[in-house]
């Protein structure tokens, strides 16, 4: 490991945490507690190495990424959809009308 990543997360040292709060029962937090005491770390620290164990996974996951494929297509689609947009109301070449406007002699010049 570099010095630029954190021991247990794997995240570079300037990456931002966050804080999360998830609901959990009683009995799944003492388990928790017990596998953190074992482990010898932390319970936010066993949290997030499960949610990076489960990330890695999901990523594998065959339905997952099935519907990354959709979800990409339709962000695509709806790109191409707004692009087209864009260029019917200000032209093709990327102006806008107010730099369009700019470029006009006055109407009384």
């Amino acid at each position: 490991m570099s010095d630029a990543t954190s021991p247990a997360g794997g995240f570079p040292a300037s990456s931002q945490m966050r804080t999360l709060a998830v609901r959990i029962t009683d009995d799944l937090r003492a388990q928790l507690d017990v596998i953190a005491q074992l482990s010898d770390r932390s319970v936010t620290e066993e949290i997030r190495l499960a949610l990076e164990a489960w990330i890695v996974t999901s990523k594998s996951d065959p339905k997952v990424l099935a519907r990354a494929e959709t979800v990409r297509a339709e962000i695509e689609r709806e790109a191409k959809t707004k692009q087209s947009a864009i260029e019917a109301i200000f032209g093709g070449d990327g102006s806008t009308a107010a730099a369009r406007g700019k470029a006009k002699p006055p109407a009384d010049a």
